[in-house]
């Protein structure tokens, strides 16, 4: 192909006696007028490309008509009301609803599209008061991090003049009065660093509403500590406020609090970086915490912190075969949530920990997220608790379970015009290079012929103790369609076993990720399922990382590739915004035995000139403050002027868009429609099926 001319400048670093150069570092620089030149140039070859694949219009058309469904999740309670998040079908954001009772129509509370004209700006936040009189809401624009607090009254419906700024992985929390709320922010960046600036040094501040963001007061900070973030939450009883004091990523954490009835000072319950403790509630002085110490799958302890001494910890519920993921407290009962082969299960037990059965699910799925939390809403003092259930075949349904009968109750099952009959999903375990038996969800036709010639998806992450469990995405419907096969692996790294699966592929460990993939890749064709030419490889954030290793360690055995939002430059990805709280995961290169783990598979760096690499179609924005765009700038640059043969090396940078949280569903759709035009046409996918009536 004519790629566009990109210029190499001379730029190395030395590393301990080892010289890399970084020709196209000028591409970090995302608002210079070079690069924004180099962009439109970029996107115009992209876009001609795409705009030459005559199925793509026939795809757009298919994915709108699916999208376009009625979907609900599940509802939460707060004092009397209850609310739930909405969308007609098309609309580029969900909307918020409150309801007297969960099985109303209620009326609209929260209507994000009504922010922006192209549907940019997101609902990315919100925390209702405990009497459900106000809610606080963030909204961010373009897909950045960035949060802007504001205040609604339920019942008018009105805004407060309140409004809080610079705010970023914060959540809102509530004062029992509901006179004020907590909140974390960092100070404003300087001119031109909003989108790349390290994210250092944030603080927890108390906004009291009717005051000026400049009169909030400071609650807590450490200067000391320029890595720590808090996360704030007020207990249920309104006596305590819980500090989550987290560290970048690591799944250890300290945990301090507030006695917010005398006003006290904050004290340090677990002081050290030891361990990952989650607040779950408490019963006076008694807190309850899920907990991997000496437990890498998760125990329930309670702590008097009255009497907090080590020795006089108590465990609730003992660690079990399974990962308990998180626990909440509905009545007086805890609510487990469980991994099962990196599918969901909910177990209830009494406060001392007796188990008093499970909540039977409808299958092999998964409790979806809403927002940063999962979709499982209960209270202290309710007798009931609501979930939503997927899985790869089933959108999100909504349920109420009740305490008293032990019984739930389908409340919302949306509609989708396409018939599931004809698939089935499966899960097998593949063989990787060291013996470890990886899980790989396989989802296809039930009349499957081996044939190798069946066009497959394979799709991974691997990293940040996140698990793959059985989700529910409109868009691989299409796919489906189409005679694909869908793979799913859950690679190490992640949290499908615990802490000791998810630190098996981090560090210095992380090249475990990349062969647990090449196996399932190998897996597929040893099978007879698909064939090089017909596999594609898929994965974003952390997963474009590991899609941009392995089709730089093993181009054969992959016809098409696509790294979204991708971790490519893994000697610098801590210069940017966030990329330092990265290093519990990667490392960092500026440690010596770190570098040569990185720049052993960082994906830029491994790139040999001469080389046929699978066509590949990289995706980025040109907000993304979460990865900065400057990682698929420079590996594309880098692929590009590396191909040796025939296959396309394209990127698609999307505009006023950020890492992928809130994107609007018109951006969705039409940028999924380019990436199943990109694998029919890359792949020799003979036709896009019409739909099964």
């Amino acid at each position: 192909m004519d790629y566009p001319l990109t210029q190499k400048i001379e730029q190395q670093d030395n590393y301990y006696g080892t010289l890399v150069p970084d020709p196209y570092r000028w591409l970090e620089d995302a608002d210079s007028p070079q690069t924004l030149e180099w962009i439109e140039a970029q996107n115009l070859l992209t876009f001609s490309y795409l705009d030459s694949i005559p199925q793509r219009e026939k795809l757009h058309h298919r994915l709108s008509e699916l999208w376009d469904y009625p979907r609900v999740s599940a509802p939460f309670k707060r004092g009397t009301c209850y609310f739930q998040f909405r969308n007609s079908g098309l609309q580029n954001q969900d909307v918020l609803f409150v309801m007297e009772s969960p099985d109303i129509e209620g009326r609209l509370l929260l209507d994000p599209n009504k922010l922006s004209d192209d549907g940019t700006v997101a609902l990315t936040g919100w925390s209702v008061s405990k009497d459900g009189s106000l809610i606080a809401y963030s909204t961010s624009a373009s897909g950045s991090d960035w949060q802007t607090w504001r205040v609604r009254q339920v019942d008018s419906g009105e805004d407060l003049p309140d409004q809080v700024e610079w705010s970023k992985f914060s959540r809102a929390s509530w004062l029992p009065d509901a006179s004020g709320f907590y909140y974390s922010r960092y100070a404003k960046p300087e001119e031109g660093q909003a989108y790349t600036g390290a994210n250092y040094d944030q603080q927890v501040y108390l906004h009291m509403l009717g005051t000026p963001q400049l009169e909030d007061q400071l609650v807590y900070s450490r200067p000391d500590q320029k890595e720590w973030g808090f996360d704030a939450d007020v207990s249920e009883d309104g006596n305590y406020l819980i500090l989550t004091v987290w560290q970048g990523t690591d799944t250890r954490n300290r945990l301090f609090y507030q006695d917010l009835s005398t006003g006290g000072p904050v004290i340090e319950l677990i002081s050290e970086l030891e361990a990952g403790y989650h607040y779950i509630s408490n019963d006076g002085a008694v807190f309850y915490f899920r907990t991997d110490l000496e437990s890498p799958r998760g125990r329930v302890i309670a702590i008097d912190i009255e009497n907090p001494m080590r020795e006089k910890w108590k465990t609730v519920i003992s660690e079990r075969i399974d990962v308990l993921e998180l626990a909440r407290m509905a009545g007086d009962t805890l609510v487990g949530l469980y991994l099962h082969d990196a599918y969901h299960q909910l177990r209830l037990f009494d406060s001392q920990g007796a188990p008093l059965g499970e909540i039977a699910l409808p299958g092999i799925g998964s409790i979806p997220a809403v927002g940063n939390d999962y979709a499982l809403f209960c209270n202290r003092h309710d007798r009931e608790l609501f979930y939503a259930f997927q899985s790869f075949a089933l959108p999100p349904q909504a349920f109420r379970y009740d305490l008293d009968t032990g019984k739930s109750q389908l409340i919302a099952a949306p509609h989708i015009r396409f018939d599931f009959s004809p698939y089935e999903t499966r899960q097998v375990f593949v063989t990787s290079k060291d013996g470890t038996q990886v899980p790989l969800f396989l989802i296809h036709r039930k009349e499957l012929i081996y044939n190798r010639n069946n066009p497959t998806l394979l799709y991974g992450y691997g990293g940040f103790n996140i698990a793959l469990t059985p989700a529910f995405a409109i868009s691989r419907l299409v796919w489906l369609e189409m005679g694909g096969v869908l793979a799913v692996a859950c690679l190490r790294g992640g949290g499908e076993y615990g802490e000791e699966w998810h630190r098996a592929g981090s560090r210095e460990n992380k090249q475990n990720v990349f062969d647990d993939f090449i196996a399932c890749a190998e897996y597929l064709q040893q099978e007879g399922i698909t064939s090089p030419g017909k596999l594609a490889i898929q994965g974003g954030s952390n997963g474009g990382l590991l899609v941009g290793a392995v089709m730089t360690q093993r181009p054969d055995l992959f016809g098409a590739a696509q790294p979204a939002v991708g971790v490519m430059d893994m000697l610098r990805f801590h210069m940017f915004t966030i990329g330092w709280a990265w290093v519990s995961d990667y490392g960092s290169s500026e440690d010596p035995q770190d570098f040569r783990t990185l720049y052993a598979y960082s994906p830029l760096h491994n790139i040999e000139p001469g080389t046929c690499y699978p066509a590949t179609l990289i995706t980025t924005a040109d907000h993304d403050d979460r990865v900065v765009p400057g990682h698929s700038f420079k590996f594309a640059a880098a692929l590009q002027a590396a191909q040796a043969c025939d296959s396309p090396v394209l990127i698609r940078i999307q505009t006023r868009a950020g890492h992928g949280f809130g994107k609007p569903t018109s951006i969705l759709i039409a940028e999924q429609a380019d990436i199943w035009a990109f694998f029919v046409k890359t792949l020799q996918m003979a036709v896009v099926a019409d739909p099964v009536p």
